[in-house]
């Protein structure tokens, strides 16, 4: 497996501007070796990625971005090789799509009342068969000339402090990773300091989740400030988590290029080592 390991990176299944066979070209473009498919709380484009990627050389590692969420804190936690017929994963995630449909939903209402923008804007940005959610609405705010690009819409309009925000279902971090775990699957904390330093999970939280079988956590991220960065390294060595590093990729949807962040080859072959609810595919 030569090449840069991108382990986070979204299609069009999620909230990607790409299908999952182009982000696997692009992938292939940028001169990967391995590039892990991470769609939010959803496996759904797996096989296209893998069928994209035969006979490139590129190893693809099958993976989701689950939702979680702590008090009011939204966590999201990468699991890598997960079986994806798991009845409880499956029931779980099926929960969680099905939140965000209704608070996506929710938010249009809360908007419409205050720009031009419907329903029907966001689902014409939508891929078929992709869960709606705020990237999407973003999109139609872009769309719609509200905003200027998704991110601006983020920054602004969608921003829990302009009144429009509406949070979903989604389960604890604790109850993901022994999900993910019982699921054969590898959990890391994705991106855990982007709120910086003071926003760290502390090391009481952190512990809990490391019993409940966490593998590691992405600290070479570009959201991670520096300060919580210094935290996090702390935190890997305390409790011998593995450190990955990942691009997150969204295709046009955000600025994150494809390797910007990659993780070490000996990391991944631990999480291959650990994995055994699913293969990595090896074009």
């Amino acid at each position: 497996m030569p090449g840069p390991i991108d382990l986070h990176t979204h299609s069009s299944v999620s909230d990607g501007t790409e299908t999952p066979a182009e982000l696997m070209r692009a992938a292939v473009a940028a001169g990967l070796g391995t590039v892990a498919l991470t769609d939010h709380d959803s496996t759904a484009g797996w096989e296209e990625a893998f069928e994209a990627a035969a006979g490139t050389a590129l190893t693809v590692i099958p993976g989701m971005e689950l939702s979680t969420r702590h008090g009011w804190k939204s966590v999201h936690l990468l699991a890598y090789l997960v079986n994806p017929e798991d009845a409880a994963l499956h029931d779980e995630t099926l929960r969680i799509r099905e939140a965000r449909l209704t608070r996506a939903e929710a938010i249009v209402s809360r908007l419409a009342a205050d720009f031009d923008i419907t329903w029907a804007d966001v689902v014409a940005q939508t891929a078929h068969g992709a869960t709606v959610g705020r990237p999407h609405i973003a999109d139609a705010l872009v769309a719609r000339g509200v905003s200027l690009d998704r991110s601006a819409a983020f920054r602004d309009i969608l921003h829990p402090k302009f009144g429009y925000y509406e949070p979903h279902y989604a389960p604890e971090p604790l109850d993901a990773i022994r999900l993910v775990r019982a699921a054969g699957g590898v959990p890391v904390l994705a991106h855990p300091g982007t709120r910086g330093i003071d926003n760290v999970i502390t090391e009481e939280n952190l512990a809990a989740l490391v019993d409940a079988g966490l593998f590691g956590l992405e600290i070479h991220h570009r959201e991670n400030t520096p300060d919580a960065m210094v935290r996090l390294f702390e935190f890997a060595d305390r409790f011998d988590l593995a450190v990955t590093g990942s691009s997150d990729y969204h295709g046009a949807g955000k600025p994150n290029r494809l390797g910007e962040n990659t993780t070490a080859p000996e990391v991944l072959e631990r999480i291959l080592a650990e994995g055994t609810g699913s293969k990595p595919f090896v074009g």
